[in-house]
């Protein structure tokens, strides 16, 4: 399945808007890696637990995003961005979205 960040796909046009769609997961950090990245904000410099949470946060997130759009028969989705926010202490929540739609393969 397509999955862009534009409003259209180069080469394809769009032949019905199926609707919004979005995957949504919630991840933490066990207590001793919370530990672990205290300590490295003391001393400053990347948090590799964190980013690493988060780029495979961001991949969940965009696969739920992508079966759901398949259950809506989509063939691609347009316009898909990412939202965060902390659910709770050490929780953070990543959400995929964006317009389930079909297309056709232009010429």
């Amino acid at each position: 399945m397509l999955v862009v960040t534009t409003p259209e796909i180069q080469g394809y046009e769009i032949t019905e808007t199926l609707g919004q769609v979005f995957g949504v997961t919630v991840r933490s950090r066990g207590a001793f890696g919370n530990i672990g990245a205290g300590l490295k904000s003391i001393i400053g410099g990347e948090i590799k637990q964190y980013t690493k949470m988060l780029e495979d946060a961001r991949q969940h997130a965009i696969e739920r995003l992508v079966d759901n759009a398949a259950a809506m028969g989509a063939d691609a989705i347009v316009m898909m961005r990412f939202d965060s926010g902390e659910v709770a202490q050490a929780m953070q929540e990543i959400v995929a979205y964006g317009t389930a739609i079909k297309i056709r393969r232009q010429g």
